[in-house]
């Protein structure tokens, strides 16, 4: 009796201490959030209430990127800049995201303020945007440069983004050992079809579309003839406008720009390997100049700051444009798709499609606005998503409200989709879309379990009440999901030929899942001009017989309290990362992250119906 006393006291006393370090984890976690909190708040309140940058009757403004440029970024800027430097460290890796519209507005007023004399372009950590963004910030640069302000480009090496934008500068300097990596564009995707043989997974894949490859992974080791002639023709365009457009800049050929790998390895053998003295020589940049040297010139140009012990500068992050004249009421709303498409709430980088159909029934039920541009950027992704948005579009033009939709890198599948709607559709030459089609992909183990000698075995009332990812596909599942595919195809194809005035027989041809830059898109008749945002703005002003245009954002700002949290798990989730990483060989690390990317694999997606109008890959460049 004794005996069973003890063990059970001991076993009392065990679980009273779990219990305890449960407690404790829990309120020091709590705590931990508190002291964050408070933090980042004081580094708010402190940062606000520094005293303002100096503004010197000569200085210039330094475009100090620091990570990508998006189109809409998921995080608060001044609060996600203070946790990365304040509360998460200097060196954080979490990646900066810079607004688009809003980095063109500055530079544009820049232009117009007597005390910026120049831009200097700092870039070494700018990580890159899609061609037509880094094309939109250039034509911005080009403005600044054309009022007789000059722009300075020094760089220790260059990225093939970093020198897109650098190439727009008057004066373009490297590193005595620096280099311009430029190098082509490529398309890199993994294949698992003899993996899910080996683990004995079973894929079911429904498409409809010749050229619809987000599926290929799970049936094939190997890029198909049909999805590799389309890939080749779209990132051919891609280079090609790159080269056009950086040569120009630069005042020389394309040929000259990149003669291709066996001419440059051939100048480099003749000079010995030195890749700043072949920049130089093909007239990539203006001179060979050190860190000091650079300084000197900038000093001379803009004066000298003994505060900042530098030259006369201020930051794109600290530059502030004089004050304006109040603009008239908006009449124009701007909506922003950003990311894949999902069903319900937005979440950080995704378009949720709930979030996107309220703010389009916001600007339909405005008295003011007279006019509605959707921006979209994304490869597409939920069908029912995709609809949901497109039919509140189709409400507001209903309504007597113009719609114009102004396409960036990528507007895909369910892009295309939500852009059905438009009076008129404005793309960039480099914009990646169409992929008009439609996927579905289900993975079952029931053979990788049977092989460990697990199975799976019950009861239902019917065929299609039987599907689980541990039994194999009842046939009716089977049959119904491929007919809900084709379903949704033609529902695609008549919607994109009632809005384009054509055939569904004409869009069937140029659909089928083909990728079209905007160049082949205008020609085949899925958009009405080439152009960028500026060139929307102008068009719904005409739609809606508007004198002058004031456009009115409508997007869901994050709150401090959303980034707090996201660059806490953003942290906790890079720290992880480091660790998992250190014990992994690299191949795998790449291969697990590309994997993620693939919908059906990882069931990304929370679409009810697993049907995707989702351009998995034509995003995917290297």
């Amino acid at each position: 009796m004794r005996t069973a006393w003890r063990i059970i006291v001991r076993v009392i006393s065990n679980l009273w201490r779990v219990i305890n370090f449960i407690r404790e984890c829990v309120l020091n976690l709590f705590l931990l959030v508190l002291i964050l909190l408070g933090l980042g708040i004081w580094g708010l309140i402190s940062h606000e209430s520094a005293t303002p940058h100096k503004v010197n009757t000569a200085q210039a403004l330094v475009l100090n990127l620091d990570g990508v440029i998006v189109e809409q970024p998921s995080q608060d800027k001044k609060i996600g800049k203070l946790l990365g430097q304040e509360i998460l460290g200097a060196n954080s890796k979490l990646r900066q995201e810079n607004a688009l519209f809003e980095l063109v507005d500055a530079i544009r007023d820049a232009k117009n303020d007597k005390s910026i004399t120049g831009i200097v372009l700092d870039l070494h950590n700018f990580a890159g945007g899609d061609q037509p963004s880094l094309n939109y910030v250039g034509k911005a640069l080009k403005e600044f440069s054309s009022a007789g302000k000059p722009i300075y480009a020094y760089g220790d090496n260059y990225t093939q983004a970093q020198y897109y934008l650098a190439s727009y500068a008057n004066h373009v300097y490297l590193s005595p050992l620096g280099a311009v990596d430029l190098h082509g564009m490529a398309t890199n995707n993994l294949y698992f079809k003899s993996l899910l043989d080996k683990l004995k997974v079973s894929s079911h894949v429904f498409r409809v579309g010749t050229y619809k490859s987000a599926v290929e992974p799970f049936l094939r080791d190997d890029m198909s003839p049909a999805a590799r002639d389309a890939d080749t023709r779209w990132i051919t365009q891609l280079w090609q406008g790159y080269l056009t457009t950086v040569a120009a800049n630069r005042s020389i050929s394309p040929q000259q720009l990149f003669p291709g790998a066996e001419a440059i390895i051939t100048a480099l053998k003749a000079n010995g390997g030195n890749t700043a003295q072949y920049a130089v020589d093909s007239h990539l940049v203006d001179g060979l100049k050190t860190q000091a040297q650079v300084e000197q010139i900038l000093t001379k140009k803009f004066g000298w700051d003994d505060q900042q012990k530098s030259f006369k500068q201020v930051s794109i992050y600290d530059y502030s444009a004089p004050a304006k004249p109040t603009e008239p009421k908006a009449n124009i709303a701007v909506i922003v798709a950003n990311g894949a498409i999902m069903d319900g709430p937005a979440s950080d980088g995704n378009v949720g499609s709930e979030t996107t159909a309220q703010q389009i029934r916001e600007a339909r039920l405005d008295p003011a606005i007279k006019a509605i541009i959707l921006r979209v950027n994304s490869p597409g992704g939920s069908v029912t998503a995709s609809e949901q948005i497109r039919e509140e579009l189709m409400a507001a033009k209903q309504a007597g409200k113009p719609i114009v939709v102004s396409m960036g890198g990528l507007a895909a599948s369910g892009g295309y989709w939500i852009s059905t709607p438009a009076d008129y559709i404005i793309a960039s030459p480099t914009t990646l879309t169409g992929s008009i089609g439609i996927f579905g992909v289900i993975n079952t183990v029931e053979n990788s379990l049977s092989s460990v000698g697990v199975h799976t075995d019950g009861v239902s009332t019917s065929p299609l009440a039987d599907i689980s990812m541990t039994k194999a596909l009842p046939d009716p599942v089977t049959q119904m999901m491929q007919l809900t595919i084709e379903n949704g195809y033609h529902n695609f194809v008549n919607l994109v030929a009632e809005s384009r005035h054509k055939t569904p027989e004409q869009i069937n041809e140029i659909g089928q899942g083909h990728v079209w830059t905007g160049t082949d898109a205008q020609q085949n008749g899925l958009v009405d001009a080439l152009g960028d945002f500026d060139d929307a703005v102008n068009k719904a002003q005409a739609l809606a017989h508007l004198k002058s245009a004031s456009l009115k954002w409508i997007q869901q700002d994050p709150s401090w309290v959303d980034t707090l949290l996201a660059q806490m798990q953003a942290s906790v989730s890079v720290h992880l990362s480091d660790q998992v990483k250190a014990l992994l060989p690299a191949p795998l690390i790449e291969v697990m992250g590309k994997a993620q990317q693939q919908p059906g694999l990882f069931n990304q997606q929370n679409t009810p119906q697993n049907r995707y109008a989702w351009c998995v890959n034509c995003g995917v460049i290297n």
